[in-house]
C-alpha cells in the first residue's frame, strides 16, 4: 500500500493511474488469498505449515490457484499489480528520480522475501 500512497503523491496522470490499479488489485487479491487460506483451514483445522505438506497431490486445483495468486501478489508481469507498480514507478520517476530507484529496490527486496 506504500506504492499506493507513492503514487498519488507523484501528483501525475501515471502515478495516480498507478495507484488506482493497485488499489483495486490489492482488494481483489487479498480476498483471494484469505480465501484460500480459509479452505484450508477448514479442510485441516490447523494454521501449522507441517500439516500442509504434499498439497499439491491431494488438491492440484486448489494448489495451482494459490500459485497464481501469491505470484500476482509479489506483481509478476502480466498480473494487474505488475501494471499498477509499473505505473506508480514511471510517475514517480518523472517526479522524482532518488525516489523511484528507492522504490524500485523495495520491490526487489519484496519479492525476495515473498518468494
Amino acid at each position: 500500500m506504500g506504492f499506493v500512497t507513492l503514487g498519488l503523491f507523484t501528483l501525475n496522470q501515471q502515478g495516480i493511474e498507478g495507484a488506482i490499479m493497485l488499489m483495486v488489485s490489492h482488494g481483489i487479491i487479498s480476498g483471494a488469498l484469505f480465501l484460500c487460506i480459509g479452505f484450508l483451514y477448514d479442510r485441516h483445522h490447523t494454521r501449522e505449515v507441517g500439516y500442509y505438506g504434499g498439497i499439491v497431490y491431494s488438491m492440484p486445483v486448489y494448489a495451482s490457484i494459490l500459485f497464481l495468486f501469491t505470484m500476482s501478489n509479489i506483481s509478476l508481469p502480466g498480473t494487474a499489480s505488475f501494471v499498477g507498480e509499473f505505473m506508480v514507478l514511471l510517475g514517480t520517476y518523472q517526479t522524482n528520480t532518488t525516489t523511484a530507484v528507492f522504490a524500485t529496490t523495495g520491490v526487489i527486496l519484496s519479492c525476495a522475501y515473498s518468494l
